[in-house]
């Protein structure tokens, strides 16, 4: 298992457009090996004092936080299909309904797991 996840800032007035954006991409990532997506809109983000989601993701006034992760088989499963979306043009589903140079992401090899065989 490989998890990839971000953090996101997107406008309120988005959450339909960021809908049916999310829903398309994991068709996309499903058909090229895709375990898993969870796509999360905010319902408790508490502000922190020192940091938090939003300054994270530098989150305007009328922005909500997405927290959205996809459970890929393996890290080199995850590298193959990225490669093969590259190719066959799948990322290419025009432009994001939210400020994507303010996108949190990474991958992550779990350390322990509960509730998955």
């Amino acid at each position: 298992m490989y998890v990839c996840g971000m953090v996101l800032a997107v406008p309120e007035d988005r959450l339909e457009a960021y809908r049916s954006w999310a829903e398309n991409g994991a068709k996309v990532f499903k058909r090229h090996g895709c375990l898993e997506i969870v796509e999360s809109w905010e319902d408790f983000v508490p502000d922190g004092k020192q940091t938090d989601f939003r300054k994270a993701v530098a989150a305007k006034p009328g922005e909500k936080i997405v927290f959205t992760w996809q459970i890929w088989p393996s890290k080199e499963a995850l590298a193959a299909a990225e490669d093969r979306m590259h190719v066959d043009g799948s990322l290419d589903g025009g432009e994001p309904p939210f400020d994507a140079g303010r996108m949190i992401l990474g991958c992550f090899a779990p350390l322990a797991v509960m509730g998955r065989s």
